[in-house]
Formats: C-alpha cells, structure tokens, sequence
C-alpha cells in the first residue's frame, strides 16, 4: 500500500524552468519560470506566482523560516 510520504514523493519537480534551489531549516525551497513569472516551492507545495525572481527567492526563505 502506497504512503501519503510516497504520493507526495512522485511528484516531485513541477513545470517550468527550474531557476534555482535552496535549504532553509530543512525545507527546500525551489523557484521555477513558467508563462506567469516566478513560482515558489517549498517541499513540492506550491506557495505563490511572483513577478521578479528576487521577490520570489525573498518571499520563499521568508515563509520557510517561520514553517
């Protein structure tokens, strides 16, 4: 039987160019390019579409930190 760790594991790179990627307490966070701007993961859950890569790096480490 299939675990909720290992749905969650097989989806594990979202579309988009994969712009950069980093480790905030233990949670990664990725930012990927797509046709609306700037998309952030953390931990393959989506959080939010941003304009700027910048803005989008700042707003996922932020967020991460205090998950």
């Amino acid at each position: 039987m299939k675990t909720f760790a290992d749905i969650r594991e097989a989806k594990k790179m979202p579309k988009g160019d994969h712009v950069s990627q980093k480790r905030v307490n233990k949670k990664v966070v990725m930012v990927h390019k797509d046709n609306k701007g700037f998309s952030v993961y953390i931990d393959g859950d989506k959080l939010d579409t941003y304009r700027s890569q910048a803005e989008a790096e700042k707003m996922g480490a932020a967020f991460a930190k205090e998950f």
